[in-house]
C-alpha cells in the first residue's frame, strides 16, 4: 500500500480535469467533490477505532489517514489554480523546497517519537507529507497534459508517445536511485523527493508495458484495464477493505511464504473479479 497510495495520486493526476485543461470547478462544486473524501476519512478513523484495528501512528499520525491527504491535495489544487503547462515546474519547486526543509531538520522531527498535543503535532506525518503529495499531483497533471491531453499535439504519432513514456520511466528510475543514494532514502512516510520519483518510475514503467499491450491489441483497451479505469476510487476502497479483512483474520507477521502467496492470489482474484462485476453492472463510484 505504500506504493499504492502514491500510484493513486499519480493515476488521478494524469486524467484529472486540470490535465485535460477543463475549466476549474467553482467553490461549491469543489467542496462537493471533496466532501466524500472527508467523509471516508472520518469513516475510516471511526471504524478502525471501533474494531481496535492495528494502526501504526508513524504512518500518518494519530487521527490522519490517506483520505484526508487526498482531500487536502484537492483543496490546494482548487485554491491555487495553475495552468497544466506550468504545473510540472511548480510541482518540482514544491518538492525541492520540501526536500530542503526535510534535510534541514524536518525529517528528524517526523521520524522521532516527539508529538505535541495540538492537532498538527498529533498528525505530523500526514500533515507535512501533503507537500510531497501535492508536488506529485502537480507533476502528474503536467505529464498528463503534455502526453495525453494536449490538443495541439493530437496529430502526433503514437510511436513518439510510446518512446516518451519509456524515456520518462527510465529517467524517473534514475532520479529515484540518485536521490535515494545521495539526498535521502525513499520514505513514503514523509513523501520525500526520492519517494515521488520512485512512484513515477514504477507507474510509468507499468504504462510503458501497457503501451506494448495496446499496440498488440490495436489500440483497444484490455477488459480488466477498462474496468479499473472506470472505477479507480471504487477499486481503491475495495482494496482497502480486503486488506483490512486480511489483517483482522490472519496473523500476517507469522504467515509462511506459501500462505502469504495464497493470500495475495485470493486478494488479487477477488479485487479483479469485483472490478469486473462493477464494470459489467454499470456501477461507478466517482465524486469529481
Amino acid at each position: 500500500m505504500d506504493l499504492g497510495v502514491g500510484s493513486f495520486v499519480v493515476a488521478n493526476a494524469l486524467v484529472s480535469r486540470q490535465a485535460r485543461n477543463i475549466t476549474s470547478m467553482r467553490w461549491k462544486a469543489a467542496l462537493k467533490s471533496i466532501s466524500p473524501l472527508v467523509f471516508l476519512g472520518f469513516a475510516r478513523l471511526i471504524s478502525t477505532s471501533g474494531v481496535d484495528y492495528q494502526v501504526h501512528v508513524g504512518e500518518y499520525g494519530v487521527h490522519w489517514n490517506f483520505f484526508f491527504t487526498l482531500a487536502a491535495v484537492s483543496i490546494l489544487t482548487s485554491i491555487i489554480r495553475i495552468h497544466p503547462k506550468y504545473c510540472g515546474i511548480v510541482g518540482m519547486l514544491v518538492l525541492a523546497g520540501y526536500q530542503v526543509w526535510l534535510n534541514f531538520g524536518l525529517n528528524e522531527y517526523l521520524t522521532s517519537d516527539e508529538r505535541s498535543a495540538d492537532i498538527i503535532g498529533q498528525n505530523k506525518e500526514g500533515v507535512y507529507s501533503i507537500f510531497g503529495y501535492w508536488g506529485m499531483y502537480l507533476i502528474g497533471v503536467s505529464l498528463g497534459y503534455f502526453l495525453f491531453h494536449d490538443l495541439s499535439s493530437k496529430g502526433k504519432i503514437r510511436s513518439s508517445q510510446v518512446v516518451k513514456v519509456w524515456v520518462l520511466a527510465t529517467s524517473f528510475w534514475i532520479l529515484a536511485i540518485i536521490l535515494d543514494s545521495y539526498v535521502e532514502r525513499v520514505s513514503r512516510r514523509m513523501c520525500n523527493f526520492a519517494y515521488v520519483m520512485l512512484v513515477f518510475g514504477q507507474n510509468f514503467q507499468v504504462i510503458s508495458i501497457l503501451t506494448l499491450a495496446g499496440s498488440i491489441s490495436h489500440d483497444k483497451n484490455l477488459v480488466l484495464e477498462e474496468a479499473f479505469n472506470q472505477n479507480m476510487l471504487g477499486a481503491f476502497l475495495v482494496a482497502n477493505i480486503l486488506t483490512g479483512l486480511v489483517n483482522l483474520s490472519v496473523d500476517t507477521l507469522s504467515a509462511s511464504p506459501l500462505a502469504a502467496f495464497m493470500i495475495l492470489v485470493a486478494y488479487t482474484f477477488n479485487l479483479c473479479m469485483l472490478a469486473g462485476l462493477a464494470q459489467f453492472s454499470g456501477v461507478r463510484i466517482k465524486f469529481w
